[in-house]
């Protein structure tokens, strides 16, 4: 959820809005394997804040790609799982997923010269 004002260009311009950020196509993925607590996720995705975790899962609930639930229950417990939208996004991304592991090796080697200044 972008915020973004005016309609879509195409398809694949509203695709991307609703993955755009680093974090939103791993959220997915792990979020394919089942449902997820917070800190399972937060853990599966090595290098998230809990600031980024929080906003990029409220941006994709808030776009119906995912379903938090919250069970009434003490200590309060929270899953969030894929809608259906969600796991159709998901299927739709297999392809892309692919086409990197198929292009690994190259996108590696070639990394550094793509992004001089990463570390």
């Amino acid at each position: 959820m972008s915020g973004r004002k005016g309609p879509y260009a195409c398809g694949l311009d509203a695709a991307v809005d609703v993955i755009g950020g680093k974090w939103k196509v791993l959220l997915l993925w792990a979020l394919a394997q089942g449902p997820r607590r917070f800190g399972q996720l937060r853990r599966e995705l090595s290098g998230i804040s809990e600031k980024v975790l929080a906003q990029q899962l409220r941006e994709l609930e808030a776009d119906g790609i995912v379903h938090r639930e919250v069970f009434d229950q003490v200590p309060p417990k929270v899953e969030y799982a894929l809608t259906g939208l969600g796991a159709s996004l998901n299927d739709a991304l297999g392809p892309l997923g692919a086409w990197g592991r198929t292009h690994l090796a190259h996108l590696e080697a070639t990394h550094p010269q793509r992004h001089p200044d990463a570390v």
